[in-house]
């Protein structure tokens, strides 16, 4: 279940109804989608061949289409990192630098975790940190990075409308810098 850890203050907000009011009040979508739906062989695990991505997709395919006919997202694919994936901390780096999108920015977290860092309106910079079954979609140009936990590793359902123009833009904030935890 997702935790969230507001960076200025210090405070935690936890359980799904303080998460989700919270989050919607930064207009930030989360859902919960349930991780012990997928097959027992496939749960806690971010080791994933292609055979492996389809049957995450297939199983979550009506939360998918639901969410995909909510918000306009028109394509779909799964994404495992591990620490046997080449260059992880490169791509990591990548990852790791405020940036804005022009459109939302979804996960839906099936194994592993992380966190997304974004900057409120209002709260400043605060983590949202994601364990198997929680969705987040960071709203377009709203500035935020994602980083793996500890364990370095995750598998995700990544939702889009343009698959290609999904770029990041660097968003260079002095604020940011003086809340790295």
């Amino acid at each position: 279940m997702a935790v969230i850890y507001i960076r200025d203050t210090g405070e935690e907000i936890r359980g799904e109804e303080n998460v989700r009011r919270f989050l919607e009040s930064q207009e930030v979508l989360y859902e919960y989608w349930n991780p012990s739906k997928l097959p027992e062989d496939l749960q806690n695990v971010c080791h994933l061949n292609d055979e492996d991505k389809n049957q995450v997709l297939s199983t979550y395919d009506e939360e998918i289409r639901s969410l995909a006919e909510r918000r306009g997202y028109k394509k779909w694919d799964v994404i495992s990192l591990n620490k046997d994936t080449p260059d992880l901390d490169t791509l990591l780096k990548k990852f790791e630098q405020v940036h804005t999108h022009t459109e939302d920015e979804v996960r839906a977290i099936t194994a592993g975790s992380g966190s997304f860092v974004i900057k409120g309106e209002e709260t400043g910079y605060f983590d949202v940190r994601l364990s198997p079954g929680d969705v987040i979609s960071v709203p377009v140009n709203t500035p935020h990075f994602f980083t793996l936990s500890e364990e370095k590793q995750v598998v995700a359902v990544r939702l889009f409308i343009d698959p290609e123009g999904w770029v990041a833009h660097t968003f260079n904030d002095p604020e940011f810098e003086k809340t790295k935890s």
